[in-house]
């Protein structure tokens, strides 16, 4: 109204309200032995914008006891991890499938669209249709920014539906466009991608530690037990370190079961982490984590072992504006910020780097504000490579063995230009590691060169896509295509679409849920996100 030249109405509400009732939503408790969903009245259309809770928050804000009686309410219709406005959106879609509404619009957070989340607006599309939705809106409450979704469904009557302000044939339950055939949420996971991506380590403290630091740590006298202190000081990168410059930091890690008594025996690191970490950590709502304070509370032991044979594998940025693969090296333990691809062949580092699985990475990947967020679960265990990684060298036909060549050449000449425009050998000088078996660093030749170095990041390199990049990657893209069979050029909708339908032909995983599950990657926050 005011946008219309109208002020605001100023009569109070004098007439009976009978269709909106003050007392809880979701939950009847009449019968506290059992807690049944509410009821809500009848009406022609439900508007509203519902509480904004995470699933992982739930008992935090509202309690033990609620939270088993909403659990117990709800079990056939809304998974337990799922965010509370999504409660909301299904007893509206409840209320259109029994006829009792005609229409509902809600907001709900971003993530509604990922994750488990995303089998409630599943359940939509499947017993109604969303009619209109905005997929990504700036939102300001109690002084915080974030980003939300605005969701209107109905029992699939209504034309057209509008995504974005933009008319499509349909709108799928990642809140994604389109017509009939495409819809990626369908995907499932795949066998033949299982234990090979993880996200990394986290911490759960502050572990890490500064190049001089770390420095005065490895050259400290050996512990008691005669092993030198870089068995415990390593190396250590986030995605701060993948998207921007590396910051030659670095990580005491007691690794995933070294006892208090073993540690001890490495003195100056575990008594730095005593002083520094033992007061955070016996703060920490988990029993688990208050008593085993000088290991870091998810070290991800499958993620260790798929990669301590390798001598490099392949990360990205867990949360990124461009979506970068490059390579990281034993001993480096990556952060739970950053996820790892367990492979060090350049074939696989080109099918990540190119457009087809950027252009899967956005469509399947859920979304930190306005940021695309690469997950293990949901964007690689999808992903159809030409052919199963697994695949033996010597299986390959003399065709596909000319194809992977072809990828794995120009990623190599790809990711050997970036290097060279991030560090140019005129400003830069090799240096040994901190200490034996540690990847060599990079540092500035002078002052004058680490101003110059500072501004040279990936995300400023994509940000500004000079022509050499561009062509770099056109290369990778027709080798990429060629070994799938396909034949450019491709748009994005078409490229979803051969991708989904390879991902169909393939074995799922036998703990395949559609690939909404998005264990960990979505849900796992570190301390220094």
């Amino acid at each position: 109204m005011l946008a219309n030249g109208f002020s605001y109405l100023r009569e109070p509400v004098l007439r009976p309200m009978r269709n909106i009732e003050e007392r809880d939503a979701l939950l009847d408790l009449t019968d506290a032995e059992t807690p049944r969903m509410a009821d809500w009245p009848a009406a022609e259309f439900i508007i509203g914008n519902p509480p904004f809770l995470g699933g992982k928050k739930l008992r935090t804000e509202l309690g033990d006891e609620y939270v088993d009686a909403l659990f117990s309410a709800w079990r056939e219709t809304v998974p337990p991890e799922a965010d509370l406005v999504a409660y909301w959106h299904e007893r509206a879609r409840q209320m259109i499938a029994q006829g009792r509404v005609k229409r509902a619009g809600l907001l709900a957070t971003q993530g509604i669209r990922n994750g488990v989340n995303q089998r409630v607006l599943r359940r939509i599309t499947e017993s109604g249709a969303i009619f209109a939705a905005w997929s990504d809106l700036p939102w300001v409450v109690e002084g915080a920014n974030v980003r939300i979704s605005i969701i209107c469904q109905d029992n699939g009557t209504e034309e057209p539906r509008s995504l974005d302000g933009q008319v499509v044939q349909e709108i799928r339950a990642d809140l994604s466009g389109g017509s009939p055939g495409g819809d990626a949420t369908l995907a499932r996971r795949l066998s033949e991608n299982m234990g090979m991506s993880f996200m990394g380590d986290t911490k759960g403290g502050p572990f890490d530690i500064g190049a001089l630091a770390a420095e005065d740590l490895l050259r400290s006298p050996a512990g008691v037990n005669g092993r030198p202190h870089s068995d415990v000081v390593v190396p250590w990168v986030n995605g701060l370190d993948i998207v921007r410059r590396p910051r030659d930091m670095y990580i005491i890690d007691f690794g995933v079961s070294m006892t208090e008594e073993d540690a001890a025996k490495y003195e100056g690191p575990f008594e730095q982490v005593k002083r520094d970490v033992r007061p955070v950590r016996a703060l920490n709502a988990r029993e688990v984590y208050r008593e085993k304070w000088w290991l870091h509370v998810e070290p991800r032991p499958a993620l260790r072992a798929a990669v301590s044979g390798l001598s490099r594998f392949i990360a990205t940025a867990r949360v990124a504006k461009h979506r970068v693969f490059v390579w990281l090296h034993p001993p480096v333990l990556p952060d739970s910020q950053v996820i790892v691809v367990a492979r060090d062949d350049w074939f696989t580092f080109g099918i990540l780097q190119s457009r087809v699985h950027v252009v899967w990475a956005l469509k399947k990947g859920s979304r930190l504000e306005s940021r695309p967020r690469y997950t293990p679960t949901s964007t690689f265990e999808t992903f159809p490579f030409p052919w199963p990684l697994a695949t033996p060298a010597a299986a390959l036909s003399d065709g596909q063995t000319r194809l992977a060549q072809a990828v794995a050449t120009a990623a190599e000449e790809l990711d050997t230009a970036r290097q060279r425009w991030l560090n140019p050998q005129e400003l830069t000088r090799r240096i040994a590691g901190l200490a034996p078996g540690f990847p060599d660093r990079l540092v500035p030749i002078d002052d004058a060169a680490a101003k110059v170095l500072g501004k040279r990041t990936l995300t400023a390199l994509y940000n500004a896509a000079p022509t050499w990049l561009t062509h770099a990657h056109a290369k990778l893209d027709l080798a990429v295509l060629a070994a799938y069979g396909w034949t450019p050029p491709l748009d994005d909708d078409s490229l979803v679409r051969n991708l989904l339908s390879l991902n169909l032909q393939r074995q799922p995983s036998q703990s395949d849920d559609r690939a909404d599950s998005d264990i960990d990657a979505d849900t796992d926050v570190s301390d220094d996100e």
